[in-house]
């Protein structure tokens, strides 16, 4: 059975920094038309470090949920941008950690069904501390909690970031084997 829909004309609604929003003219697998509302989206790099038993998170008010999220480093890829590269820059830049090496885990589709955006998640080994420097208008805390405690916040719904629990559950399983 054939499943691809076909893009007929992609019609953009409006082009913005981060996302881009349009609304397709296209045609399903039976030639019937449609309409595909999609937004666009560069992709995004996160990285899980541990050191010491302790995962290092970063906590920063996300506008759109009204609240103080719990994450682990992450950041906007930028145009044709190596996502492993993004991943040691917004690691360095957020928390002031240089990874030594990156394992890429997993590439995450967050919401399929209207976006084209992809989370590349890695798991950082070893690091050298230098100093923070998150981007303008960032504000942020860093902090490393105790593997215990996080798996604790996970049962307890306290960790609601995608790309987060994601990274946590690889890491937890990773441990039992």
């Amino acid at each position: 059975m054939d499943l691809i829909e076909k893009c007929v004309r992609k019609n953009y609604i409006y082009q913005g920094k981060i996302v881009s929003l349009r609304c397709d003219d296209a045609l399903l697998p039976n030639g019937e038309p449609c309409k595909r509302e999609i937004i666009e989206h560069s992709g995004g790099a996160c990285v899980l470090y541990e050191e010491e038993g302790k995962i290092l998170f970063v906590r920063q008010y996300r506008y759109a949920y009204g609240e103080v999220v719990y994450e682990i480093p992450a950041g906007k890829l930028n145009a044709g941008e190596d996502p492993a590269l993004a991943a040691a820059r917004e690691l360095e830049e957020e928390t002031g950690v240089t990874p030594t090496r990156l394992e890429l885990l997993y590439i995450m589709y967050p919401t399929p069904g209207y976006t084209n955006e992809k989370i590349y998640i890695f798991r950082a080994f070893g690091g050298k501390r230098t100093a923070a420097h998150p981007d303008e208008g960032e504000f942020l805390e860093t902090c490393f909690i105790p593997v215990a405690e996080v798996e604790k916040m996970l049962i307890k719904g306290e960790i609601k970031d995608g790309k987060t629990i994601v990274a946590v559950q690889a890491y937890l399983l990773a441990q039992k084997r």
